[in-house]
């Protein structure tokens, strides 16, 4: 009896896995597990890189030129303006609302002469109902999409946040026809880039109360993730056809949420996690700490913290440009300190945007505010030569922009020279592990300070955990004097930052895309010997030395002081400033 007992057990156990299997877990995570995620991240255009600037409670063509205009006047980068929803008589027509953005042609034509990429918030539904479009009853277009077999098969229309409709049949030639000749509209404006919002993670049917992750498409059963894998990948790949450095922006991870990822890694150029409330803590937070599970990815109540953890997750798990909204999606008022501190975080992350929810317009806002979200939009902005670096090794398949470490609460490698420690609470106290090496605190870098140590300190509000590796080699592009780096006068130079020990190397791939050059040095007593192999640029070299030097030679020539070099001793920084008017590049510091 016992053994037959233990094999009934053994069956029921069996029976309920693989159903569960079934149900669940192939619809939704694939199979083998992960092996759709498989592959390298794509190369994200240089200006993806920059800041990304967006606002949720207003819409308008006019509501984005005076946030534009401000962001000017103020002294403050952006690069991106992303128009989320509602800019179309309807979810997903591709027809602009002119009575939101006037002129679309003269206008988007404006923005690109001034040199702005737009991006445009889009969904896979092809709607009965839109909640708050212009045109809100569209049942006529949608029956006609479905008669015409251009939609997912579905009995009844799918309910989503925006409204109800149907899902556009990616497996279907002529629905993609009819899809792209729609999209055609906003191409021919020069668009760059799609926020591709999360509907295919909707994709599924209902028996009664049960969910069931397939639907039908032309070509037979499609599971969820099938499906979210035809949305991502089939939106980036058409969207190259119309601009090679077309961009999507689509979501990595939303905690336990998918979690194998939204969008595929080969797929994603551009990632942010969401959605998140303007708070450093929420209530739905604390529960889940305390093992009450609540699945709230798609609702918008989470908090900074959680925004950290997920682009933490999203690293770990292979994705590389990821970001999050700068100081949360929802709600009515923003903190100040939580938007100064999310502003650091958001520097030191592949993705900078500025947006959701919330007073947008800094001059409006406090002046210190004001100060430090400048000073730190400036800092990522420089910083877009070393992360592009990372951008190739990691579409090569080498090293990822971000790296969390298994010490320290939070902390990861933004490259292989800077360790960031996130503030995530409301304090200015940050407890640190600092790993093995030598490290220098970056907002005051005289100081060396020996790795395999805790340490704790207070971090002003302008000021950020941030330590950069002693060894480092750092190109950045620099314009102004708010980071303390440069000036107006770097401009057209690349700025190296280099933190000699023994010896290092470097490549820089240049942001114009069209060549590369090998910074290496050797360190030894008494002197400095660095190369410049490959793509000749206009340079200056920011070089941390505790002395000055008796010479400093290019190629074997001597170079003349206060005209091409000066040392700083209260900074212990050697600048050495040349153009491009250079043989091999071959600079030795004698001190």
């Amino acid at each position: 009896m016992k053994k037959k007992a233990l094999r009934i057990g053994i069956w029921v156990l069996a029976t309920l896995a693989i159903v569960s299997y079934f149900y669940w877990i192939f619809p939704v995570w694939g199979i083998p597990f992960n092996s759709q995620r498989h592959g390298n991240p794509p190369l994200t255009p240089p200006w993806a890189l920059e800041c990304w600037l967006w606002e949720d409670d207003v819409n308008t063509s006019d509501y984005v030129d005076e946030l534009l205009a401000g962001y000017k006047e103020n002294d403050i980068p952006v690069r991106t303006i992303i128009l989320d929803s509602p800019w179309s008589l309807r979810y997903n027509d591709f027809e602009i609302d002119t009575s939101l953005y006037k002129k679309p042609v003269q206008w988007f034509k404006n923005l690109q002469d001034n040199d702005y990429r737009v991006v445009l918030w889009m969904t896979s539904m092809v709607d009965s109902y839109s909640k708050d479009t212009y045109i809100k009853d569209s049942k006529d277009w949608h029956q006609e999409a479905m008669d015409n077999g251009f939609l997912v098969k579905s009995y009844n229309p799918n309910k989503w946040w925006k409204g109800e409709g149907g899902f556009i049949d990616y497996t279907n030639d002529k629905a993609m026809d009819w899809w792209r000749g729609l999209q055609q509209n906003v191409f021919d404006l020069g668009i760059d880039g799609w926020k591709l919002d999360g509907t295919a993670t909707l994709f599924w049917s209902q028996l009664g109360p049960i969910p069931i992750f397939y639907k039908r498409t032309s070509k037979g059963i499609m599971t969820t993730r099938t499906y979210m894998d035809h949305y991502y990948r089939d939106e980036y790949k058409h969207g190259l056809t119309q601009n090679p450095e077309f961009v999507t922006l689509s979501r990595s991870m939303d905690r336990g949420f998918h979690p194998e990822g939204f969008s595929p890694i080969d797929a994603s150029p551009v990632n942010w996690v969401g959605d998140q409330e303007h708070k450093w803590v929420t209530d739905e937070m604390i529960l889940e700490e305390g093992d009450e599970k609540v699945d709230i990815a798609l609702k918008g109540i989470q908090g900074f913290e959680s925004a950290i953890k997920s682009i933490l997750k999203s690293a770990k798990l292979g994705y590389n440009i990821v970001g999050s909204d700068v100081a949360g999606f929802s709600g009515k008022t923003i903190p100040p300190r939580l938007y100064m501190r999310w502003t650091q975080f958001s520097t030191f992350c592949g993705l900078f945007m500025n947006g959701g929810h919330g007073e947008r317009r800094l001059w409006k806002r406090t002046g210190e505010e004001l100060e430090v979200i400048r000073k730190f939009s400036w800092l990522h902005t420089e910083l877009v030569p070393y992360m592009y670096h990372y951008v190739v090794t990691s579409h090569n398949g080498g090293r990822k922009l971000q790296t969390p470490l298994k010490h320290g609460k939070y902390q990861y490698m933004f490259g292989d020279d800077f360790l960031v420690a996130p503030i995530y609470m409301d304090s200015k106290k940050r407890a640190i592990t600092l790993p093995k090496g030598q490290w220098r605190y970056f907002f005051d870098d005289n100081e060396r300070i020996d790795g395999e140590v805790d340490i704790e300190r207070e971090f002003p509000m302008d000021e950020f955990p941030v330590f950069i590796k002693e060894g480092a080699i750092v190109p950045m592009d620099i314009k102004r004097s708010y980071t303390g780096l440069g000036n107006e006068d770097s401009e057209g130079f690349t700025t190296i930052l280099v933190y000699p020990k023994n010896e290092n190397s470097f490549v820089y791939y240049h942001t114009d895309t069209e060549g590369k050059t090998t910074i290496s040095y050797e360190s030894k007593a008494g002197s400095l010997k660095l190369s410049l192999e490959g793509t000749k640029f206009s340079h200056i070299l920011r070089i941390h030395s505790n002395s000055g030097p008796q010479s400093v030679t290019l190629d074997g020539k001597l170079l003349e002081q206060e005209v091409f070099w000066n040392y700083n001793d209260q900074d212990h920084k050697l600048l050495i400033k040349n153009g491009i008017g250079y043989g091999k590049g071959v600079y030795e510091i004698k001190y």
